[in-house]
């Protein structure tokens, strides 16, 4: 079978398309035969060697994908041979078939589009587990996203409009938070972390912000903070702008504020009966016509360059696919 090999971390330039064995559903596991891949930021970071999750190599990114189950290993129940699946592997979905255990994989409900099954578990998985479980985001509540035309930023918008918030999306231009705005938005801003604290309290008339969603990190995370209402709730996602910011716990306590991790990778290990739950409720979202993934493109295997290179250039508005 072909797939996409990282056989040094040297980054996304070192990738290449190699013929590899096909692997067997081993007990627990299903084989499934993969037809789209999608990528995440991460995986910039994973090939080169400068993320927390470091497989041995040779080894292919992707995180997550959409396919079919072709065979079963010994005492797997709940699938069957021929069944749509997402999955969700944390890396080895670049590559025409992956064996994996099948607690990871989520079952496609008719009317799901593969495009839009295969990138909902990671970045729409990770949102609903923050604002859902972590957050307890209440309809009426006001949320700030950083980021909000990346991945996961497009989910925090249409997963907290879904759930009834006002949404501010902050991006870098009018162009990201025009597309936003088409995925529910009830604002947008182009941000610089000059102005962003006065600009979010000047949006939600002084009273400040109920939810921060941050993925960027940096510059940008004290004064989001700042722009937190009594009792607001920061939501600690990820570091997309470079630097991991100090937060000053003075504000934490004077505001009686809750600066909450995200660490949904650790989520579906401990919990994974809550993240199957999760699943299925996002793909039923969007069998029902109430969610739709914004798809910045679908790829060619071949084209795994200029996949890879909208993410490293942060031009992606939605999610980017690779199709085996």
């Amino acid at each position: 079978m072909r797939a996409l090999l990282c056989q040094t971390l040297d980054g996304p330039k070192a990738l290449a398309i190699a013929e590899r064995p096909a692997p067997e559903a081993g007990p627990g596991q299903a084989l499934v035969r993969i037809t789209l891949a999608a990528l995440n930021f991460f995986d910039t970071l994973i090939v080169a060697g400068r993320y927390q999750v470091k497989p041995p190599l040779p080894f292919s990114p992707g995180g997550e994908g959409v396919g079919i189950v072709e065979a079963l290993g010994e005492g797997v129940t709940g699938l069957t041979v021929g069944q749509r699946v997402v999955i969700h592997a944390g890396y080895g979905c670049c590559a025409e078939r992956i064996a994996i255990a099948a607690e990871r994989l989520t079952p496609v409900p008719d009317g799901v589009p593969d495009e839009q099954a295969a990138g909902l578990t990671i970045t729409y998985g990770t949102t609903l587990h923050a604002l859902a479980n972590r957050a307890r985001l209440k309809s009426g509540e006001w949320l700030a996203v950083l980021g909000a035309s990346g991945g996961v930023g497009l989910a925090a918008v249409e997963l907290g409009a879904l759930m009834g918030a006002k949404v501010i999306a902050c991006a870098s231009s009018e162009e990201k938070v025009a597309a936003a705005r088409a995925h529910g938005a009830a604002e947008g801003l182009v941000y610089a972390p000059e102005t962003l604290k006065d600009d979010l309290r000047r949006i939600t008339g002084g009273a400040g912000v109920d939810v921060v969603y941050d993925a960027v990190g940096d510059a940008f995370a004290e004064p989001a903070l700042r722009a937190l209402a009594w009792r607001g709730r920061y939501l600690v996602i990820g570091f997309a702008a470079g630097e991991i910011p100090r937060l000053p716990l003075n504000l934490i306590l004077l505001k009686e504020l809750d600066v909450q991790g995200v660490h949904w990778g650790a989520f579906t290990e401990r919990d994974s009966a809550a993240h199957r739950a999760d699943q299925a409720q996002l793909l039923a979202w969007v069998a029902e016509g109430k969610l739709t993934a914004k798809v910045h493109g679908v790829y060619p295997l071949e084209e795994f360059p200029e996949a890879f290179g909208v993410l490293v250039r942060r031009e992606a508005v939605g999610k980017v696919l690779l199709r085996m």
